[in-house]
């Protein structure tokens, strides 16, 4: 299926500031996909239009249905700020000019969420040793390769540990959003899918039938919660506009405050939003990390020398990412 792409200007981004001969142009934010591309728009809606008030810009919305439409978008300078989770947000920021201003906190007050498999109670897939035992049987339904919690994590935790790699050892595999996932396995369609302790609670409450037909057979260790980033070339004044709405969001107390909190939940029952640098990428460093360490440890190599010279550019890339990432005020 091919991404769809959504591009639409808020209503308040029809409004001119004094009556000036032109409107300022507008901030494009994009939307790493959860679920549906509309979906995705209808949520982040009202917490955009309060950003547009606060920043007094127009902000448009850029809503795709897979990650890899939104790194095109990104590479063609079609997104200035961005809600990505931690591999994404990692890209954006090393390879991207981009730069992390904010990151997320939801209500259960954990660091982060973890990843899940998820298998049909009734199925003939029901355990974790079943699956680790006899891969080749059973049909995947997995997140894009650059999805923290569908791809890198269970790969690296779980799956390459045991000498399983996900692209080639399932006798079938589709891929696809948290939402897609799940319901491949609910209807049928799939064994086992990866997914997130965040999105299957949102999808508990969105598809309760097909979640009562699911369970957990595995869940990884926490992982940080995903990132806002912005151009680094944005001027210094709108990013500290953007960083103090976000951190004062929903923490205020009355009607306003409340219907900010009620926005919040509705948006992944984010609770809010906490002042951020580009040091908040290190977790997700070191994940691509383990990974590239991991994947070359378990391929195949023409000698010995081969795979320590991979090994060492891997470890050189890391320290020289790691100090980047380290480095106060590096814009």
């Amino acid at each position: 299926m091919g991404a769809c792409v959504l591009l639409l200007a808020l209503p308040l981004a029809a409004l001119a500031q004094g009556g000036a001969a032109q409107a300022p142009a507008p901030v494009r934010f994009g939307i790493l996909p959860l679920g549906g591309a509309f979906e995705s728009r209808n949520d982040w809606d009202p917490v955009l239009a309060d950003l547009s008030r606060a920043i007094g810009r127009p902000v448009s919305v850029l809503s795709v249905t897979s990650y890899e439409a939104l790194e095109q978008a990104i590479q063609r300078n079609e997104v200035d700020m961005a809600f990505l989770s931690g591999r994404m947000a990692l890209d954006a920021v090393t390879q991207r000019r981009m730069q992390v201003v904010a990151q997320v906190t939801r209500h259960d007050g954990l660091p982060g969420y973890r990843a899940l498999l998820l298998a049909r109670k009734t199925g003939p897939l029901n355990t974790l040793s079943g699956l680790l035992a006899d891969p080749e049987r059973w049909r995947l339904a997995r997140g894009e390769s650059r999805s923290v919690s569908g791809f890198i994590v269970p790969q690296l935790q779980l799956f390459l540990p045991h000498h399983i790699a996900m692209e080639t050892r399932f006798v079938s595999e589709v891929v696809g959003t948290h939402q897609f996932t799940a319901l491949a396995v609910a209807n049928g369609e799939a064994d086992v899918a990866t997914n997130n302790t965040a999105d299957f609670e949102r999808f508990r409450g969105q598809f309760p039938v097909e979640a009562a037909r699911l369970h957990v057979i595995w869940e990884s260790e926490l992982i940080p919660h995903a990132q806002i980033v912005v151009r680094r070339d944005y001027p210094a004044e709108l990013q500290r506009k953007v960083q103090a709405f976000l951190v004062d969001y929903a923490r205020g107390k009355g009607p306003r405050g409340d219907a900010e909190r009620a926005n919040l939940k509705a948006l992944h029952d984010l609770a809010g939003f906490l002042a951020a640098d580009n040091s908040s990428l290190l977790p997700a460093a070191k994940l691509a990390y383990q990974l590239a360490r991991q994947s070359a440890m378990t391929a195949q190599w023409v000698n010995d020398a081969a795979r320590l010279n991979r090994l060492q550019r891997i470890d050189s890339s890391y320290a020289e990412q790691s100090a980047a990432l380290r480095e106060p005020g590096r814009h």
